[in-house]
């Protein structure tokens, strides 16, 4: 996500470059035809393409609308993710405290030393999923050892490594893990563990609107037609420019090509925005910050256990935190 106030002119360049250079010469080459070839043919009313103006201005809005209304979603999921990964963590700490076991069980009771493993090893677990969520969305399995592995035991990373959807599986481990604790040793309550399965339901709820957005991608009819109108009007438009500055006077018409290029250039400048903004999970320059988030979320989570040696926030690189 682009952090900065302004864009830097090298990334304004970096995306319009290619299509000014373009409108550039094609508008130089009406001009020829029109001024010094003398074929006068070429040109069109104005009336026309300032209408179509209009109609496609109309419609990239729409669809730009629709882009950022996948990113904002994508970005409030998120969000949630944060508040259920504090509000899963402050379950397991407060709820998984009694040292008593349950009535008629066979196990010793549960110890202090054991109580600190399970909260470390469920909270970190927490930690793992939200990295696994965010490597399954951006399609990076090579990430697994750096940002899931550490918190998790050696052969449940294996394990889970291997399967089609390895966040789901973690929430699937972290429910198990809660049975357990109720059945087996006593440190849960009815009360508590369907309240902490609620909040794995939530989890699962977050992730599932992720991957529909993942998964589903933005309509191509409206993605598609946008690009060929653009283009089109921008086609049209030193056709019909080129009369109306005729009439000024013949040195005039060059005045074609600088009040094209400019008005082409924000028509596929709007374009390309609504087009970055469609897909909000794919590490692209202006996506959600999931690592960003993920880091945060450790930060708090290995201070909930009391943690002193917590890594630093993320900042961002060029301007751009990922």
């Amino acid at each position: 996500m682009y952090i900065r106030e302004n864009l830097r002119w090298h990334i304004i360049w970096k995306l319009g470059w290619k299509p000014v250079t373009v409108f550039t010469v094609y508008s130089l080459l009406v001009c020829v035809i029109y001024g010094p070839l003398g074929f006068h043919s070429v040109a069109i009313p104005w009336q026309p393409v300032a209408t179509l103006g209009t109609a496609v201005a109309f419609y990239i809005g729409f669809k730009n609308n629709g882009s950022y209304d996948r990113f904002w979603e994508g970005r409030q999921l998120w969000g949630g993710i944060v508040n259920s990964s504090r509000t899963a963590a402050v379950q397991i700490l407060e709820f998984i405290t009694s040292v008593v076991d349950a009535p008629g069980s066979s196990m010793p009771p549960a110890s202090a030393e054991e109580l600190t493993s399970r909260h470390r090893r469920m909270v970190y677990r927490q930690i793992a999923w939200c990295n696994a969520l965010r490597i399954h969305l951006r399609r990076q399995p090579e990430q697994w050892d750096t940002g899931v592995a550490p918190f998790l035991e050696e052969q449940e990373s294996e394990y889970l490594r291997a399967t089609a959807n390895p966040p789901a599986q973690i929430v699937r481990q972290q429910a198990a893990e809660l049975r357990r604790l109720r059945e087996d040793r006593g440190l849960l309550n009815d009360f508590q563990h369907v309240t902490m399965m609620n909040t794995l339901e939530t989890l699962y709820n977050l992730q599932g609107g992720c991957e529909r957005i993942k998964n589903t991608p933005f309509p191509r009819q409206y993605a598609y037609f946008s690009m060929v109108f653009v283009y089109l009007f921008t086609a049209l438009m030193p056709l019909g420019l080129v009369m109306e500055f005729a009439k000024l006077g013949p040195d005039h018409i060059w005045l074609t090509v600088p009040f094209s290029v400019l008005v082409s250039w924000v028509f596929a400048t709007i374009e390309t925005v609504g087009h970055n903004s469609e897909n909000p999970f794919e590490n692209n320059m202006n996506d959600v910050p999931m690592t960003a988030i993920c880091r945060s979320i450790e930060i708090d989570l290995r201070q909930m256990l009391g943690e002193t040696e917590v890594p630093a926030k993320l900042e961002p690189v060029e301007d751009i935190l990922y």
